[in-house]
């Protein structure tokens, strides 16, 4: 994905936090080789943004988005002519890049949201979670809807500009605009590793 210039929606970034690595988890969504022609472009940001969460003592938890029969397409089935993910084939693993460490979470989810259904909420309650860092593919769809699901539920959220991605700019900027107003810190690779000293 082209780089994308703050320009674009830094009109709506008018409010400015770093994320407390005491009470914040990393969420690393749908990062699966379904999604590698978007998610490549920014392995570089997203390995970065895990290596320094890591260093940071911040959990990290996965998402995998995969359908284990028609039965639980509902309306994506609809949406995007039955051309989903089905679990147990290739396209839905992970992409080996991240090297995820076996003690790191999976969360599988067949919405776009990681928290219907899956007990993602729980279980970040019962780390103590406060806040979570979203990142991975899509920007528009699982990311964003994850991130405002998060918000509505009372969890600080900061959205990643540089480890997301989807299919097109505008859809991304839309994104974040939408996230800068009304339901996320901006930040990115850089700001990260500045904000916890690493």
């Amino acid at each position: 994905m082209a780089s994308i210039s703050s320009s674009s929606y830094k009109n709506y970034q008018i409010r400015n936090r770093n994320p407390n690595p005491k009470t914040s988890v990393l969420l690393v969504i749908d990062m699966q080789i379904y999604f590698s022609t978007i998610a490549k472009p920014i392995l570089p940001s997203i390995t970065s943004t895990i290596q320094t969460c890591r260093r940071a003592a911040i959990p990290i938890i996965f998402t995998r988005h995969c359908h284990k029969s028609p039965a639980d397409y509902a309306m994506l089935g609809e949406w995007w002519n039955n051309n989903l993910i089905i679990d147990g084939t290739t396209e839905s693993n992970l992409m080996p890049e991240l090297e995820r460490r076996e003690e790191e979470m999976v969360v599988e989810k067949n919405t776009y949201s990681g928290f219907r259904g899956t007990g993602l909420e729980e279980r970040l309650k019962e780390m103590g979670v406060e806040e979570v860092i979203v990142t991975g593919v899509m920007t528009n769809l699982c990311c964003e809807t994850t991130a405002r699901e998060a918000f509505v539920r009372g969890f600080r959220v900061f959205f990643s500009t540089d480890a997301t991605a989807t299919s097109s700019e505008d859809l991304h900027i839309a994104t974040l605009k939408n996230m800068a107003y009304g339901f996320a810190y901006l930040v990115d690779c850089k700001s990260l590793q500045h904000a916890l000293c690493l």
